[in-house]
């Protein structure tokens, strides 16, 4: 049950029709875990958090580099070379001090991955590397957990929604994960400012239409061009 402070909090959300209060309880009463605290999922852990969710485990191993900051919302100058999980718990715990936060300093790999997405209704993917995605994708298709996925470059964002309701997943789409010769390293590819923060709202959106039953992104891939502002929604 949503307390008076919840329901006065969120009254504009429980306004949505396709929201309403049940719709709200779901958002309090969900676990979602975002696994890399970056470009991708700074704005999306901000969103759901301000959203009501209520319990957001968030997984990342790295420090804050200067480099991070152009595009990483949550960061500062004055937090480089910090944990990233220490500085984003404390800033959504000013925020919103009712989300239970819960923090993994680690990388995700085959031998802890399924341990912790288990705690949890709805995975984010957030990574930064092709190999760790598929791990997050596999531990997903194993446990029966959705899987908002994002992928930013240069103008461009792609967005997708996997394991859901019995539909497809990553290696659906793309089987295995490429060589890493073919694939220029994080450190090398370029994204303006703004587009990891476009995507990552959206996956933020997606997660939150998840959770209420409002998700149509079903076997869908959608295409994002932040230049034209055309959105391809490919079927597959």
């Amino acid at each position: 049950m949503l307390s008076p402070e919840e329901k006065r909090k969120y009254i504009k959300q429980i306004m949505v029709p396709e929201i309403g209060l049940s719709g709200q309880e779901k958002i309090r009463n969900a676990k979602a875990i975002i696994v890399g605290c970056g470009g991708l999922g700074c704005p999306t852990l901000l969103y759901l958090a301000a959203s009501g969710v209520g319990t957001i485990g968030i997984l990342d191993f790295d420090t804050v580099s200067i480099t991070n900051i152009h595009r990483q919302i949550l960061f500062g100058n004055n937090d480089v070379g910090k944990k990233k999980i220490e500085i984003a718990k404390e800033k959504i715990n000013v925020l919103h001090p009712e989300v239970n936060l819960i923090c993994y300093d680690a990388m995700l790999d085959e031998t802890n991955a399924e341990s912790i997405l288990q705690n949890y209704d709805i995975v984010i993917d957030g990574c930064d590397n092709f190999l760790t995605r598929y791990v997050v994708n596999d531990a997903c298709v194993k446990l029966n957990i959705p899987l908002v996925y994002g992928s930013i470059l240069n103008f461009e964002g792609q967005l997708a929604v996997f394991n859901l309701n019995n539909s497809q997943n990553l290696r659906d789409l793309f089987h295995e994960p490429p060589n890493s010769e073919d694939v220029p390293d994080c450190s090398e590819n370029g994204v303006l400012a703004t587009v990891p923060g476009i995507i990552g709202t959206i996956m933020a959106n997606e997660c939150l239409k998840v959770i209420v039953g409002k998700s149509i992104m079903n076997n869908k891939l959608a295409i994002i061009n932040c230049i034209t502002l055309e959105i391809s929604i490919l079927n597959y």
